[in-house]
């Protein structure tokens, strides 16, 4: 049965303000400082499991329910059986693993340091307890960490009450573990950063260091890494392939558009590139394959071997339909291609014209006057060139007899311009 908590406003203890707190026993008597203080996740999300008191040589654990007050002139013990520490891998330690470590603020959608941290004082049944509540990043925090044990903690107070406070609820925040395994143990969950936009998480990723970079990507969904692994800078994108495991890694790319998940492995190095096309399923691996093979500044290094299109001879009807079975390609392009009968190329057609047709109109009569493609060997300055000229939002490739090998859209164009 879970104890009741009262939480007693305003009795907030700042961690600079715990830590080297004195401890005292039953008789009032010192028995040493607090040194850290460390949660236990899979127990309770927010209550300090215990404080780790040193005195001499030798640190101690007092657990939660051994504590009778907690109060800015220290904690008073109701219990005196401690044990000393021991690291346990199930415990997230305050200053250890949290204080000056970068965490994400999936509210704010952006990547802090850790400063400070303030707890609120609430009774668990007959005793004192301390409810992890939010992660100071202010110029508050900063404060008190300058002044930590120069000055008496309520003189520390009157100093800082001036300044806003700036911090973000616990409960806002992901612990960013490079090792999965312990993250899992700590039972923090990478659901909020899943419904980040992909922007947003991207800009996220390319501020955090190498190890929580793949941390963050190894966790969360594939598609939703594959969705910001895409809006990551290209320099960048390399290094976090490299560095996760292959089998994950194809998860990822096979999530990905084939001529984006082309590019990067051509940017990794030949040893992982073929580790992870190893990986991954026969129909991905086969068009990244294809791509590879062509130049990475030419029209068909820039492609995207998968669009919608249907035979010359079909009807409007046919064509919605066709427009519906490949709506996650339509996201990106806004053109039919009409092929004749040995699949060349042989028209387009705008998605914005099949609304107004019949549904037994036949689509060649919808296509566009102007057939402008390239061919798959062009270089990548001509198809940007074309789509300046001819105000493009997709650029059909074709070979040398004609056949529809992708289309470059006007996101490739994009990508390709950023780069320069």
């Amino acid at each position: 049965m879970t104890a009741a908590l009262s939480v007693a406003p305003p009795d907030y203890i700042f961690l600079t303000e715990l830590i080297g707190m004195k401890v005292f026993d039953l008789k009032g008597q010192r028995i040493g400082r607090v040194r850290d203080a460390a949660l236990v996740p899979t127990v309770h999300p927010m209550r300090v499991d215990r404080f780790l008191v040193g005195g001499g040589w030798a640190w101690m654990t007092v657990r939660h329910d051994q504590v009778r007050s907690i109060g800015l002139n220290g904690i008073y013990l109701r219990a005196e059986q401690l044990t000393p520490y021991h690291d346990d891998e199930y415990m997230l330690r305050i200053v250890q693993d949290l204080l000056d470590q970068q965490i994400i603020d999936a509210q704010g959608r952006k990547v802090v340091r850790v400063t400070d941290v303030s707890f609120t004082v609430a009774r668990e049944d007959d005793h004192d307890v301390l409810l992890l509540h939010d992660v100071d990043i202010g110029i508050r925090s900063v404060l008190r960490r300058v002044l930590q044990g120069l000055l008496p903690p309520r003189c520390v107070r009157w100093l800082q009450a001036p300044i806003s406070p700036k911090s973000i609820p616990w409960d806002y925040c992901n612990i960013i573990e490079p090792d999965p395994q312990r993250r899992l143990r700590l039972n923090i969950t990478p659901h909020r950063l899943e419904n980040i936009h992909p922007a947003d998480l991207a800009d996220i990723v390319e501020e955090l260091a190498p190890d929580d970079r793949e941390a963050i990507l190894g966790s969360i969904d594939s598609e939703v890494a594959a969705e910001t692994l895409s809006e990551v800078e290209p320099r960048i994108q390399a290094k976090i392939v490299e560095a996760l495991d292959p089998e994950k890694a194809a998860e990822i790319l096979e999530e990905m558009a084939p001529d984006q998940a082309a590019d990067l492995l051509a940017e990794v190095k030949e040893e992982t590139s073929e580790e992870i096309l190893e990986e991954m399923s026969l129909e991905p691996k086969t068009e990244v394959e294809e791509l590879l093979e062509f130049g990475e500044h030419t029209a068909g290094g820039l492609m995207n071997p998968e669009y919608v299109a249907i035979s010359m001879e079909a009807r409007v009807a046919d064509a919605v339909d066709a427009v519906r079975e490949g709506e996650q390609l339509i996201e990106g392009q806004n053109t039919l291609f009409l092929l004749d009968s040995e699949q060349r190329l042989a028209g387009v057609v705008p998605l914005a014209r099949l609304l107004l047709a019949a549904p037994e109109t036949p689509v060649s009569d919808l296509r566009s006057a102007d057939l402008i493609h390239v061919d798959a060997k062009e270089k990548k300055a001509r198809v940007v060139e074309l789509f300046d000229k001819y105000n493009l939002l997709a650029l059909p490739v074709v070979d040398a007899s004609g056949k529809l090998l992708g289309v470059v859209t006007a996101d490739d164009v994009i990508s390709v311009l950023r780069q320069s």
